[in-house]
């Protein structure tokens, strides 16, 4: 459950529910058959632009539009994300400190 605090604007609101309404309609064209399960806009996201730029873009079954803009906010004030998908589940179980050992405080 997402409960967004008092500090949002109604704009912030309207973009977050707009995200939303795309998202469902993405898994309804998966749902239908129409993306494959393990090859459409949200299996993929986030786009970065060497994935838009790949020469092997076109064999996916969605358009680089849809993936670079999937909401009319996006197209408004898009943020190019560096990196796809990374390993969190990785980092969640593999905790590396790197703080000043204890025995530096003694």
């Amino acid at each position: 459950m997402i409960e967004p605090t008092e500090s949002e604007s109604q704009v912030e609101l309207d973009r977050f529910i707009e995200a939303m309404i795309s998202i469902r309609a993405e898994v309804a064209k998966v749902a239908a058959g129409e993306w494959p399960v393990d090859n459409n806009p949200l299996h993929n996201a986030p786009h970065t632009l060497a994935d838009i730029m790949d020469s092997e873009f076109d064999s996916r079954p969605y358009s680089r539009d849809v993936a670079v803009f999937p909401t009319a906010a996006v197209r408004a004030n898009k943020f190019w994300p560096t990196v796809n998908r990374i390993d969190d589940v990785y980092g969640d179980r593999n905790l590396m400190c790197s703080c000043v050992p204890i025995s530096d405080y003694e």
